[in-house]
Order: structure tokens, then C-alpha cells, then sequence
């Protein structure tokens, strides 16, 4: 009785080829990334594992990667010390103010140039578009000087009012959001008897909302973590915001570096969980090439 074998073709053998190598690329990529991983989140460890750990522990030579006794007590220690109660009232009140401002005037003046036709309206958003390469340090000094003269200086107000005037970057990601809105929503709106500020609130900003929660994350992070505006505008103690405080708490007397890296995580832990909380959205909002039209 005669079995016959089967013997694979050349297009057999070239498709079984070609798994192997798709096979062998993901292993190899998954090492390589896994590895920049490790690299990226090591000084993120560190930073916790510090903080659960003792002061001598810290100095001890060789260090340790792990501790070998969890002290929690270091985050309430170092919330008490460093009066982070106030700094994080501050900071809520500027991310917040911060946020509103931003997310009203830049989908506001969006709209304007995506969806109302007047004279000079490319022109305008061009040189708009210009101020994106002015390095913030070039106005930094004139800043200072025209709020020290209307007496703004000691205040909240430079670092609020001007999130009321937009921001080019947002208002050019938002407009491109806009963009691709068919414009028939408009004119429905528009036979209906609807003013711009009503098409705007009712029609366009439901509709970007993926756009509106980029720029929302965006400035409640850059606001949570705004070290150079609080430190040039505010002087009082009871004014600073977490990162000015993180300064303060880090120059009391010695460094105690348990309690520095615990106040620093508190700090960190609500930008991270809100990126997480969001993640779709901001992934969706930043691919610009899903709203770009025109």
C-alpha cells in the first residue's frame, strides 16, 4: 500500500518564507521597544520606588532598586510639609481658568475663519500662523513690561487674561476640524433663523469634540506644570502653584529626597490620569489629517 507525500511548491514555500520573517520582525520589534520601555519608565520607578523608601535607605551605597520597607506615610509627610493643599487650590484655579479661556476664544475664532467669508480672511490667518515662529522668549521681556505698567504684576491676571485672546496653534487645529464640517449644517442653521454664536455653541463645537479635548488636555497640562510664568509673576507663598511649591519644599533647609519624590508623583499622577481618562479622544483629536480639508 503506497502513501503518496506531499511536496510543497515554490509558492508554498515562498508564502511559509515570507510568515517566518514577519514572525522574526515582530520579535525583534517588540525587543527593541520593550527595551526603549525600560529605558523610558526607569526614571520613572526610581522616582517611585524613592519615594517609598527610608532617607538612610537612600544614601546607603550600592542603592537599591526596590525598597526594602514601603514607607506610604512619606506621601502624607510630604503633603503636610510642603503645604500642598494651597499650591494645588492655585494651580485648579489657573488650569481651570486656563482651560475655559482657551477651549472659548480659539474654537470661537476657528470658526470664524473656517466658516465666515470676509475680506483678508487668508491673509489674516497666515500671519496668524506666523506668530507660531516667534519663540516665546523673544516677547517674554515686553510682557513683563506692559503688565508691570497696567500694575498686573504680583497677580493672577498675566497668566489668565491672555488664554482670552487664543493661541495659534489651537485655533489652527480647530479650524481644521471645522473644515471638514459639511457647510449645508451651516446654511440649514442659517434658514432656520440661527446667529454665527448660536451654529457655533449648538452645531460646530459638539461636532469637534475631539478637537476641543486636545486643546482642553493640552492647556490644563501646560498650565499644571507652568513653572517659568508663576515663578516671573508671583511672589507670595501663599500664591504659588504646585511647581513653584516643589521649588520651595526642594530648598527647605536639606533636601529630603523621599519626601521631594513623593510630592513630585502627587503632582505628576492627575496629568497622567487625565491622558489616560481621554486617550481616545486626544489620539483621534491630534490626527490632523482626519479634519484637514482645503
Amino acid at each position: 500500500m503506497s502513501t503518496s507525500v506531499a511536496v510543497p511548491t515554490a509558492k508554498t514555500q515562498y508564502f511559509q518564507s515570507r510568515r517566518r520573517k514577519e514572525r522574526i520582525n515582530k520579535t525583534i520589534l517588540l525587543i527593541v521597544l520593550s527595551a526603549f520601555g525600560v529605558i523610558i519608565l526607569a526614571p520613572l520607578w526610581w522616582m517611585v520606588s524613592t519615594s517609598l523608601k527610608s532617607l538612610q535607605e537612600i544614601m546607603q551605597y550600592p542603592p537599591t532598586f526596590y525598597p526594602k520597607e514601603l514607607h506610604w506615610e512619606n506621601y502624607k509627610l510630604a503633603w503636610s510639609k510642603g503645604n500642598f493643599t494651597r499650591y494645588t487650590l492655585n494651580t485648579l484655579l489657573l488650569a481651570g481658568v486656563g482651560v475655559v479661556s482657551h477651549v472659548v476664544s480659539n474654537s470661537f475664532i476657528a470658526y470664524g475663519f473656517a466658516k465666515i467669508k470676509f475680506p483678508g480672511r487668508k491673509f489674516l490667518f497666515s500671519l496668524m500662523l506666523g506668530t507660531m515662529m516667534i519663540p516665546g522668549f523673544v516677547t517674554l521681556i515686553p510682557q513683563y513690561i506692559l503688565f508691570s505698567k497696567m500694575h498686573w504684576v504680583g497677580t493672577y491676571l498675566p497668566l489668565m487674561i491672555p488664554g482670552f485672546f487664543g493661541a495659534a496653534y489651537q485655533i489652527f487645529l480647530i479650524r481644521q476640524f471645522y473644515m471638514s464640517i459639511p457647510n449645508d449644517l451651516i446654511e440649514a442653521g442659517k434658514i432656520d433663523g440661527a446667529s454665527h454664536f448660536y451654529i457655533w455653541w449648538k452645531i460646530m463645537i459638539p461636532l469637534a469634540k475631539p478637537a476641543i479635548v486636545v486643546i482642553a488636555i493640552s492647556t490644563f497640562q501646560g498650565a499644571w506644570n507652568d513653572f517659568l510664568g508663576p515663578l516671573i509673576y508671583i511672589s507670595k507663598e501663599s500664591m504659588f502653584n504646585l511647581q513653584i511649591g516643589l521649588q520651595a519644599f526642594k530648598g527647605q533647609e536639606t533636601t529630603q529626597w523621599h519626601y521631594l519624590m513623593a510630592g513630585s508623583l502627587m503632582v505628576l499622577a492627575p496629568v497622567i490620569a487625565m491622558f489616560f481618562i481621554f486617550q481616545r479622544y486626544f489620539i483621534e483629536g491630534m490626527n490632523i489629517s482626519a479634519g484637514t480639508k482645503g
